[in-house]
């Protein structure tokens, strides 16, 4: 059995955060000893509530301040902290108990939190890609100056390092990160320009938040992956290669400069890339789904079609420029994404507006974290403005 290890969640009901718990809960049943110390949402305080009770934390955070002095009053004088809005997050982020941070907040909000943590010595468990899309150079230092562990969650990155183990980075030729194709594969491209947000939401593999599902349909999710393995992996753009894979049972592959291939199989699910960013670098046992290969008929590749996903060439494009240019395609999508599922742009205008927005917004070079916030604030006002235009 493992010492005690306190673990702190940031984004406890969303997705990721929730898949969290039942690896936690998962791995206690197994013999292991982890307790939650923190939990972290925006508004949930419902599902934080229940999550309060089964798994008894010395506190939480609620970012929106008045749904914090709404769960307050749940509590009817029952022991827990809770802090809330930004200031209350960086305090627990800067000092709190725990010894692992899952951080797994949706979007770019979840790059000040990452950094206070890393900047305390945490373990940092990274579901969150876009921390390091936008500031991969800050993140890294950042890291290496306080001694902090950086370990990714995303199961295309998990399977790299669980590739990387036991290799000399010299040997390496390339890596292949694979993605499902999403909801629009098979569809041809005259037809993307209508489809609903229903249709863009029901991916084929896996069950994630709006945004990320959003993302797997454009591919820009695979874009922000390259970008995410560029720092997180310290290879540059043309090493770092996409392959569909429908089946989604290999995550990504690691090609050496011999020819062999590792790859990491593994079913569809994120509590295994989760567990082992908590174990790393040991394993533990565990009751997931397991791969019965006398059922799985066929694994197929094939090249994305980026003349339909036209994202991937500007991720590609944006980490190329360097600077603020990854700062500015993260805001400019995810003030895209937000629009197509408030309905006020179609599914194509959203590859329309993020290459618009990197065109027209210069990006800066060795940009620092206040650049890189006003990068961020540029892009998504563009965004919201060039909107009027589509309409």
């Amino acid at each position: 059995m493992r010492t005690n290890r306190g673990i702190a969640i940031l984004g406890s009901t969303g997705s990721i955060g929730k898949s969290s718990l039942d690896v936690i809960t998962s791995m206690n049943e197994h013999g292991e000893n982890y307790s939650v110390t923190y939990l972290v949402t925006n508004r949930n305080i419902d599902l934080l509530y229940q999550q309060v009770k089964k798994f008894n934390p010395i506190g939480v955070v609620i970012i929106d301040e008045e749904r914090a002095n709404q769960f307050r009053s749940y509590l009817n004088g029952e022991k827990l902290k809770v802090y809330s809005g930004e200031a209350g997050l960086m305090d627990v982020m800067a000092g709190g108990e725990f010894d692992v941070l899952i951080s797994s907040l949706v979007g770019f909000a979840g790059l000040r939190p990452t950094l206070a943590a890393l900047r305390a010595g945490k373990t940092v468990a990274l579901a969150n890609k876009e921390t390091m899309v936008v500031a991969g150079e800050i993140v890294n230092e950042t890291a290496r100056k306080h001694k902090a562990t950086l370990l990714p969650v995303d199961s295309e990155h998990s399977a790299i390092l669980q590739c990387f183990t036991g290799e000399d980075k010299g040997s390496i030729a390339k890596l292949i990160l694979t993605a499902s194709g999403g909801p629009f594969l098979c569809r041809d491209k005259s037809e993307l320009e209508n489809v609903t947000v229903e249709e863009a939401l029901n991916h084929p593999n896996w069950r994630m938040g709006n945004k990320i599902t959003i993302d797997s349909a454009t591919l820009m999710n695979k874009g922000l992956e390259v970008i995410e393995a560029h720092y997180l992996f310290d290879l540059p753009p043309d090493k770092i290669e996409i392959v569909i894979h429908p089946q989604s049972i290999i995550h990504s592959m690691v090609e050496f400069v011999d020819g062999s291939i590792k790859a990491q199989l593994g079913m569809p699910d994120m509590k295994i890339p989760i567990q082992y960013a908590l174990t790393y670098p040991d394993r533990v046992r565990s009751g997931y789904q397991r791969i019965d290969f006398s059922k799985v008929s066929q694994l197929t590749f094939m090249k994305p079609d980026v003349e339909k996903f036209t994202l991937i060439n500007s991720a590609y494009e944006a980490l190329r420029q360097g600077g603020t240019a990854t700062a500015v395609l993260n805001a400019a999508n995810e003030a895209a994404v937000d629009l197509f599922l408030q309905r006020k742009i179609k599914f194509t205008q959203i590859a329309e507006l993020v290459q618009d927005a990197l065109d027209s917004i210069p990006s800066k070079c060795s940009p620092d974290i206040e650049e890189i916030f006003e990068a961020d604030r540029t892009a998504r006002q563009y965004v919201y403005a060039e909107m009027e235009h589509f309409n």
